[in-house]
């Protein structure tokens, strides 16, 4: 029992043992101990005034002298009040701390609350975003910056990417925005000035474009004349091996070009590629059919599953070399006779197209590097097999345009498996004949 009771308890005995005492004397036992409660319970509701007032006190002070159950209460919330005045300073000082540190950021910072309310900014938000301090704090971000593209993005809540805005300062300038969540339903946001580094990267694809397109056609050309040749002299062993390598390696720097020019079209492509309804099952159809032709007599097995009813807005062209690339990828990484499995089908989380093999498989460390550019597991085998490095960086590219995410699984020795996944919004679906 806490201590303050036992003196409390004596006193309430005291009280009665006095009102019948006093009452046995007088003869009115009963209107005695009535007084003497009475007079009891008046002495608690002064001392809860007392404490009332005490703890509306703008200022702490140290608590009145008080006994028994009171001065154990009092001295239990002078010692909590103490500790919470200790945690507000501290706060307050890691507060202060983080303002300073942020404020000298060259970055904007911003603190929004749930509502998108702009709680606090730093001085860059001003440079960067055209916001001034005091007069735009408590007002709503999405007011402030009216950038189609980022109205979604915050309304969206989901914010594993960044995002990529024009600046609203400047006509050229972009902006990269951070946005994290924190707190209770507060988020943290950061803009991040990427002005040069975004004319670095039109400076890089307009070299790749205008340089793939410049190759194209000297390379048509000696095409040509390697045909011609190889026709000419294919009995003559001194020329026919030679002639041979030229052509295979022609063609590949062919693929590679081609591979280059649509990857360069697909990065300066602005918003989705919904440009209509792609009949999805015949382009798997056709996908499968070149795929069974690459395969030729090393006999694989596909397996082949499509929801025929399940079409997608889209690019039926981007679509086609997306899954194509897959399918091809599958068949160059999977020993003789192995065995590929194709799907193509709708749950409630939207539409998949998903290609698994008994290959060779991936290492997790490589994983993450696969849709870089030119990026290869094995160098060696890649170049065996004839590949570009630019396959899952054109599906990479091609599914963002259709607002599509790629996963990927795989152990190694074991197999992989690539899914593409579409959201529901995209989904197309056709009537099922009776």
């Amino acid at each position: 029992m806490n201590e303050g009771w036992g003196p409390e308890l004596w006193r309430f005995a005291l009280v009665l043992i006095v009102s019948l005492m006093i009452g046995w004397a007088t003869g009115s036992m009963a209107l005695c101990l009535f007084v003497g409660t009475l007079l009891y319970l008046v002495w608690h509701f002064t001392m809860m005034a007392r404490y009332e007032r005490w703890l509306s006190r703008d200022v702490l002070t140290e608590p009145p002298v008080s006994g028994g159950l009171w001065g154990e209460l009092y001295h239990h919330v002078y010692r909590f009040r103490v500790l919470a005045r200790k945690r507000e300073r501290k706060i307050t000082e890691l507060l202060g701390r983080f303002q300073t540190s942020a404020s000298v950021l060259p970055d904007a910072v911003l603190v929004l609350a749930a509502d998108g309310t702009i709680e606090w900014m730093n001085e860059a938000a001003t440079r960067w975003l055209g916001l001034r301090s005091p007069m735009d704090i408590g007002q709503r971000v999405e007011n402030l910056i009216r950038t189609p593209g980022f109205v979604r993005f915050l309304d969206a809540r989901v914010y594993r990417e960044p995002l990529v805005i024009p600046s609203p300062v400047s006509d050229d300038g972009m902006l990269l925005v951070h946005i994290v969540p924190y707190g209770q339903d507060q988020r943290l946001m950061v803009a991040r000035d990427i002005t040069r580094m975004h004319k670095l990267e039109i400076m890089r694809r307009d070299f790749v474009a205008n340089a793939t397109h410049e190759l194209s056609t000297p390379l048509t050309v000696i095409s040509g004349y390697v045909e011609t040749l190889a026709t000419r002299y294919a009995d003559d062993p001194e020329f026919s091996a030679p002639l041979q390598q030229i052509r295979q390696q022609s063609e590949r720097m062919r693929r590679l070009v081609e591979d280059l020019l649509l990857l360069s079209r697909l990065e300066m492509q602005r918003g989705p590629s919904v440009n209509g309804t792609v009949n999805v099952p015949a382009v798997i159809d056709s996908v499968v059919a070149a795929a069974r032709a690459i395969s030729g007599d090393r006999g694989h097995e596909f397996e082949v599953d499509v929801d025929r009813h399940l079409y997608l807005r889209g690019s039926e062209q981007q679509l086609y070399s997306s899954f194509a690339n897959l399918l091809n990828n599958a068949v160059q990484y999977t020993p003789d006779k192995g065995h590929i499995v194709l799907r193509w089908y709708a749950d409630d989380r939207g539409a998949h197209f998903v290609v698994r093999d008994n290959g060779i498989g991936i290492a997790a460390k490589d994983i993450p590097r696969l849709t870089e550019r030119f990026y290869r597991v094995d160098a060696g085998r890649s170049r065996e097999v004839g590949g570009t490095g630019l396959g899952l960086a054109i599906v990479k590219h091609v599914l963002k345009s259709h607002e599509a995410d790629l996963r990927i699984e795989s152990t190694l020795g074991e197999g992989s498996a690539f899914a593409c996944d579409f959201p529901l919004k995209n989904i197309v679906p056709q009537a099922k004949s009776a």
